[in-house]
């Protein structure tokens, strides 16, 4: 087969092999080829590691609910690489990260009537407790012991309880003296509550927990591959309904942290909960905290599906690492602003603040509402253009991509190395 040309830059001449690999899979797809040997291309192992990364994600199928699953099974099991013992252990890296993602696609596909709160949690600690991970589940009374009350008001709508997760990869021995936090939305469907969203805009609200499933797979992928760096996951899930007890617009709402907030959209749920799992990091006085969420329709508008939406109060050597990252895996992030002017827009009449702005800077003022709960460098990453994908054009596939555990995986690996540098596993 052809070669891809080199491209513009080293990060897109790698993203060019993962998409080569694609176009080799529809082949081997239609032909039913189940296996696959790749050389050492133009004697360069990182070229081979990206072509394979790019064919293993391609091969992604999620049939679960079809009668004839075993007819639409892709034949390709096996795929080999040739390459010399040195390689190894970025093989196994690799291996950890594509189940990863598969596990993250495989939560964001699956429907709400499966998916629930209770259920994610279930799943999340089946997974992460496989590679190593301590698994902590909070149930409702925990909750309400603890007063979260953005998650508790979110959930009023709802038959199903909400649940807390917390898991933790803590190695022997660690790079880091203080933990990174990384905290998921976990809202497995959003109605809008009673600020009701149309029937179009609710096609794809099964995948409002997509910064959850994020979560989940990066520390799957960093434990299994046995990385030395102390990380924490916290993920807040309910979903969102109009149910006769629902939380109202103009409701004021005791958070974790004693702010009060007056509640004027009930779709603007998301940063609720995220806001009281953001205040219970606190505890941990960690390095970094990182955020990941389908927040704002404001991210799609702003990047669509090519981007990640950045802001945050972390300095500029961890903004750099991110973006750095983002290059190596193509899960690139566009960093806004989170200038203070942008705080006027969510003040309250009533309240200490309020959980919408105006129509402009969406994105930017939910990332001021989140900041009012962070007292530690933080990084918000709004996924929502590119966590649940409407059509197929290459590796990521359609719906659930999985956006965020490649992305984040590099980031711990470049971190654990003691420098941030370009090079891919």
């Amino acid at each position: 087969m052809c070669i891809p040309d080199k491209g513009k830059d080293k990060y897109q001449q790698q993203e060019n092999f993962r998409k080569a690999a694609y176009k080799l899979y529809a082949v081997l797809k239609t032909k039913k080829i189940t296996s696959v040997t790749i050389s050492d291309i133009k004697k360069n192992i990182q070229n081979s590691i990206s072509f394979a990364e790019g064919l293993a994600l391609s091969n992604y199928q999620f049939l679960k609910y079809f009668k004839n699953a075993k007819e639409k099974e892709s034949k390709l099991q096996e795929i080999f690489i040739q390459l010399p013992k040195s390689a190894d252990s970025s093989i196994e890296k690799l291996n950890a990260v594509i189940e990863a993602v598969y596990t993250a696609r495989n939560l964001v596909n699956e429907p709400s009537n499966f998916l629930t709160a209770t259920q994610l949690a279930k799943e999340a600690k089946e997974f992460c407790v496989s590679a190593g991970c301590r698994v902590e589940i909070f149930e409702k009374k925990r909750i309400e012991a603890l007063k979260m009350g953005g998650l508790l008001a979110v959930n009023k709508g709802s038959v199903d309880p909400p649940t807390f997760t917390t898991i933790e990869w803590k190695p022997a021995k660690s790079k880091n003296k203080k933990p990174i936090i990384l905290v998921g939305k976990g809202l497995v469907f959003d109605t809008g509550g009673l600020s009701l969203k149309s029937t179009a805009g609710m096609d794809a609200m099964k995948s409002d927990m997509g910064g959850a499933a994020a979560v989940i797979g990066t520390m799957y992928a960093v434990a299994k591959a046995k990385l030395p760096v102390h990380i924490i996951g916290l993920i807040p899930s309910t979903d969102n309904r109009p149910g006769v007890n629902a939380y109202a617009p103009q409701d004021v709402i005791k958070m974790h942290n004693g702010l009060m907030v007056e509640v004027l959209n009930t779709d603007a749920e998301g940063r609720l909960i995220l806001a009281d799992a953001l205040s219970y990091a606190k505890q941990f006085n960690p390095e970094l905290v990182i955020d990941l969420a389908t927040l704002t329709g404001a991210a799609t508008v702003a990047t669509g599906q090519h981007g990640i939406v950045a802001m945050g109060t972390a300095s500029d050597k961890f903004f750099d690492a991110l973006d750095k990252s983002g290059y190596n895996v193509y899960e690139r992030i566009v960093r806004f602003p989170l200038w203070d002017e942008y705080k006027e827009y969510i003040k309250s009449d009533i309240a200490d603040i309020k959980n919408v702005g105006n129509r402009e800077a969406g994105a930017i003022t939910a990332g001021k509402f989140l900041e009012c709960f962070t007292k530690y460098p933080w990084i918000h990453l709004d996924i929502a253009g590119s966590a649940y994908l409407d059509y197929q054009t290459h590796y990521r596939g359609k719906a659930g991509s999985g956006i965020g555990v490649r992305l984040l995986f590099d980031f711990f690996r470049n971190y654990t190395v003691g420098k941030f540098n370009s090079k891919y596993f």
